[in-house]
Formats: structure tokens, sequence, C-alpha cells
């Protein structure tokens, strides 16, 4: 019995590119007193990401294009932009999930000071996280003068907002937060959520009494985006409804 079409080599199919019109809000703070829409054509393949386009351009065609990134997988965070009006990671989002027919548009995140044009200030956004004190505090020794023990179930409690990547994604889709300035922010009440209900920690009532404020988490008019927006998964409208319910009742 012949073998020759089973030890036929197997030829893969060949991926087939596409042109793909990016429109970037562009912004130098040198030259432009207002920031403007940019397109740029750039050939891709499905399994391209948005990321992988915006290097093709600043590679390619113009290198004066400006956007943070770093590990390109999806942990740093540092790549959060909006992709056709919604709060996205670039590292994340695939061409072949967007609408290729129409333009994508792309835009720096909103509610920060804008540099350039994908880069904006993150300082106001950090101030408000370093404020709500997101890091254990505890003042006792630990039993037997090792390592302070937890339970599976203490551990489940507060297990969803450890995975915050601070990207901001959550903060900057806030409605709230586009209009008020001095909001603390999804982001900094998530992380203050995650030692509030850490059983190791012992400063859960200052934290409780910095969020218990006008620019506190009773500016949050539950509207989602920020759940929506986050690229982890975090259910931030939920961690910031357990934080009203603690102040109000003491923490659980």
């Amino acid at each position: 019995m012949s073998t020759a079409f089973a030890d036929a080599p197997v030829v893969p199919e060949e991926i087939q590119s596409f042109t793909v019109t990016l429109i970037i809000r562009r912004f130098n703070p040198e030259v432009d007193d207002e920031p403007h829409w940019e397109d740029f054509d750039v050939q891709m393949y499905p399994t391209d990401r948005v990321l992988d386009a915006l290097h093709k351009i600043k590679w390619e065609q113009d290198g004066s294009l400006s956007f943070r990134r770093s590990c390109a997988h999806g942990i740093c965070g540092s790549d959060a932009m909006r992709i056709n009006g919604r709060n996205r990671l670039a590292c994340k989002t695939l061409i072949k999930d967007l609408d290729i027919t129409k333009p994508v548009y792309v835009e720096a995140i909103k509610g920060l000071p804008l540099e350039k044009d994908l880069i904006v200030d993150m300082e106001p956004f950090f101030e408000s996280f370093r404020a709500v004190q997101p890091f254990l505090v505890s003042n006792t020794a630990p039993v037997g003068g090792k390592e302070r023990i937890q339970t599976v179930a203490q551990r489940e409690r507060f297990d969803d907002t450890t995975k915050c990547i601070l990207c901001a994604a959550c903060t900057s889709s806030c409605p709230v937060f586009w209009t008020d300035g001095q909001y603390f922010g999804p982001a900094a009440i998530v992380n203050a959520h995650r030692f509030i209900f850490d059983s190791r920690d012992e400063n859960a009532a200052v934290r409780l009494d910095i969020l218990n404020d006008r620019e506190g988490v009773w500016r949050c008019r539950t509207t989602f985006n920020c759940s929506e927006a986050c690229p982890r998964g975090i259910q931030v409208t939920q961690a910031i409804a357990e934080v009203k319910q603690a102040i109000l009742r003491g923490k659980a």
C-alpha cells in the first residue's frame, strides 16, 4: 500500500493580511493648541493587536507617535487607551475583534491631563492611590513570631481586588471622575478594599474613614463603567458597594 499521501508534508494555509485604518487623536504640546485626528493605513494580520498596529505606525510611518507600553502582555497596565470609544489595553485588543470595515479610533484615556498623543499625566491617579494607604499595616507581632496565617476563606474575601494592575482603565471610564477631579476614583477604592478586608491588616478603620468623605465612595453613581472597563475582570462596582457597607455597618 502506498504511503505517498501519508508522508507528504502538510503545507500550512497562508494567513491573509489586510489593511486597517487607525484614526489617532494626536497632540504635541510644543506645536498644537488643541488635539487633532490623524489617520494611518497599516497592513495587519487577524492575530495582531492594536499595540502591534501602533508599533508599525511608529517604526515605519511616524516616529513622533507617542504612547506608553512595557510588558505587552496585559500585566503592567501601561498601555490603557480608548479604542473605538472604550477603555482597553492595546496589548490585549486583537485586530480581529474589531470591526475592520470601519476605521479604528484610538485616543488617550479621559479625565487625566493630556501630555502628548496617547500619554496622560498619571500623577493625579497615583496620588489618590497613595492616599488610601495601599499597603499592609500591622502593629502586632505574628503569632509565634512567624508568618501571619490566613485561612482559605479569609484569603478569598479580598482575592478579586488583588488583581488590579493600576492601568487606570476603570478610573478614567468613570463619568464622575471626568467631571470631578477630586473623586478618589474606582482604582483607589479597589486597592483600599484589598487591605480593608485582609484579616492580617489592622488599619481598616483608618481607610474607611478616609473613604467616608464627600469625594470618597459616596460619589460613586453605580454606572458599572468601571467593571466593564477593567481588563482583569475585577468586579469594581461590587467592591465599592462592599466598602460602602463596611462604612455603614462595620467591616465584615
